[in-house]
């Protein structure tokens, strides 16, 4: 039993190898620009639109909404970034249908990477919303003797938010293959589905995490309103 798409071996020349994870990583990216190439070449502003148009602007539509939900005030600005995630991880949870094929975010080395784009992109939106002043002082609020266990924060968040995804995916993936040694009829069926649904509750949670991130990041603190005059009584 595989633990890991990084198990399965596909080409190899001396130390150079080509697993599984790599294979399926760099598939499900080409797969998901071409559909999203095909969507879009034929937008319309028209009242008739295709039905593959109507499913994408429910989609951004929804992605859109979620964001903004979290406390992003201007969710297109984000939308690129964490849709992408998103769609990323759900694809590649639908995609366990496919006989023979391995999700790559049940490797751990793809789910460190998701996480790292959370770890950088977090930052650099902190800053273009702050400045560089602005953002890093957040790390010192509300006393300076924050700053360490904020430091720690970011680091361990980012372990987390790798060591989550990759277990869940693993967990369900090991669970399923189990089950069709023991019982490969009826049991596994079920399984699956159950671990389609537990992959797009994944996606959310994961997408949602980095919003939630991404708005501490660049929340900015709002001025004081100026006290109203008090009023003269008239004589």
């Amino acid at each position: 039993m595989r633990l890991s798409p990084d198990e399965m071996i596909l080409w190899q020349h001396g130390l150079l190898k080509l697993n599984a994870t790599i294979v399926y990583t760099w598939g499900l990216m080409l797969a998901l620009a071409v559909g999203s190439i095909l969507i879009t070449r034929k937008l319309s502003t028209g009242l008739e639109r295709s039905r593959w148009q109507c499913l994408l602007e429910i989609v951004v539509t929804a992605i859109e909404k979620q964001i903004e939900d979290v406390g992003l005030s201007h969710p297109e600005k984000y939308l690129g970034f964490l849709g992408t995630l998103f769609l990323f991880i759900a694809t590649a949870s639908l995609c366990t249908i496919i006989p023979g094929y391995e999700p790559p975010t049940g490797s751990l080395s793809t789910t460190v990477a998701l996480a790292l784009c959370v770890f950088v992109a977090v930052p650099m939106f902190g800053i273009e919303e702050q400045g560089v002043g602005g953002y890093l002082a957040s790390y010192t609020k509300p006393t300076i003797i924050m700053l360490p266990f904020n430091i720690i924060s970011e680091l361990s968040r980012t372990l987390a938010l790798a060591v989550r995804l990759f277990g869940n995916m693993m967990s369900g993936a090991m669970i399923i293959a189990i089950l069709l040694t023991i019982t490969p009829f009826i049991f596994p069926i079920v399984m699956m589905a159950l671990g389609l649904l537990t992959g797009m509750v994944q996606a959310y949670i994961f997408s949602i995490l980095a919003a939630v991130y991404i708005a501490a990041a660049t929340r900015t603190r709002k001025p004081k309103p100026a006290p109203m005059p008090a009023a003269v009584p008239s004589t």
